[in-house]
């Protein structure tokens, strides 16, 4: 009984048993077959004059109108997030659109907002897959697998690239479609500032290189630089050697302070990892590291010849410094890792598991810079 709706004069007769008749709540409950709460809540209703509950049933009214109105309003706001393009969008992008979000939003509130009609939703739902759009899933689960081991950091054209690779002929315009119905986004770099475009020209070495960037063959042109990582034990120094020719990073160190062995370590690096037979121009900044007697007297052990930029010339060292914002882009923007050890085991994964081996790289024809020299050497062999 106690889940039936009770009439209004049932209830009223119930509350004279306790309010007129004396008899306590738990008697009338038990003889009634209501529960101890549901009387007393009568008893508290019902014992006021009728105008005070006509009173109190208004304001309770208007309390669940609110309460609805504010609910609807909310789902409306929540419904795009991070997503209101789509206003924009084909009605069969809404439908996919609303489709995603049925576990946590109703129907009739997004067809509300997005203008469409339920009854074409509904027609929508039931059609079977074309065989374009089952193509197009297919091609979606390989795209974000290729994003997802890029870091999240890929967008549709280095996408394209390893989706050529791996057999697909698709275009990049249908990669760019896919990837923005699914809400997959390239991660952005930081805002370029102009830098200095003058500068004085260093008394220890002359600028060689003069930013003639392209190099015909490996280990002939390096160049370095270093950069700072944020930890909350400090300052992360890195420091990294880079080849003109495939854009690898031959050499890096990471080191808790700036002195002239964070750059010789990395140049030591590279020296030993490559092994080069011929002269090597290094290029620089004119940082205080670069222009100490430990770093020429490097340079001259090993065969290596210094090149170093215009004083405050960003662009004279630009491959160093675009390898930098990739970094930072790619796995450090606007993150401050915990201790120095953590900053190093993601800089090394990045360096040597991710830059060097597999990252599409434009001056590499989109091969990565281990794939590229690869190709290069397969190319000597065959001639």
């Amino acid at each position: 009984m106690s889940g039936k709706r009770y009439p209004e004069e049932f209830k009223t007769q119930a509350v004279e048993q306790v309010t007129k008749q004396g008899h306590s709540l738990t008697s009338v409950a038990e003889r009634l077959g209501v529960s101890y709460k549901s009387l007393s809540d009568w008893v508290k209703r019902y014992d006021k004059p009728a105008s005070q509950r006509k009173q109190d049933d208004d304001q309770a009214a208007e309390l669940r109108r609110l309460r609805a109105e504010l609910k609807r309003v909310t789902q409306e706001r929540d419904i795009f997030k991070g997503s209101r393009r789509v206003l924009c969008r084909e009605v069969k992008e809404k439908y996919a659109f609303i489709r995603e979000r049925l576990p946590r939003y109703p129907i009739k509130t997004m067809c509300h907002v997005l203008n469409i009609e339920r009854s074409g939703f509904y027609a929508w739902l039931k059609q079977p897959l074309s065989a374009k759009a089952k193509d197009d899933n297919r091609l979606l689960g390989k795209i974000k697998q290729f994003w997802l081991e890029s870091g999240c950091t890929y967008g549709y054209r280095n996408i394209t690239i390893d989706l050529k690779s791996d057999g697909e002929t698709c275009g990049k315009n249908r990669v760019h479609r896919l990837m923005r119905e699914a809400s997959i986004r390239a991660v952005r770099g930081y805002k370029r500032h102009p830098g200095f475009k003058g500068g004085k020209t260093s008394t220890a070495a002359p600028n060689t290189l003069n930013r003639e960037f392209t190099v015909d063959k490996p280990d002939c042109f390096w160049v370095t630089d270093f950069t700072y990582i944020r930890t909350y034990e400090g300052w992360l120094y890195l420091t990294v050697v880079i080849d003109l020719f495939s854009r690898r990073v031959v050499g890096w160190t990471m080191k808790s302070s700036p002195k002239a062995d964070l750059v010789i370590d990395a140049l030591l690096m590279a020296v030993w990892r490559r092994r080069p037979k011929e002269k090597v121009l290094v290029h620089s900044d004119q940082g205080i590291q670069y222009t100490s007697s430990d770093w020429r007297s490097f340079l001259n052990e090993h065969n290596l010849e210094a090149s170093m930029s215009r004083k405050g010339n960003c662009h004279d060292n630009a491959v160093a410094e675009s390898f930098f914002s990739l970094l930072k882009k790619d796995r450090v923007r606007r993150k401050i890792y915990s201790t120095r050890a953590e900053a190093r085991a993601e800089i090394f994964d990045y360096i040597e598991g991710f830059y060097n081996p597999r990252r599409n790289h434009g001056t590499n024809g989109g091969l990565s810079p281990v794939r590229y020299e690869k190709q290069y050497y397969q190319q000597l062999e065959d001639v």
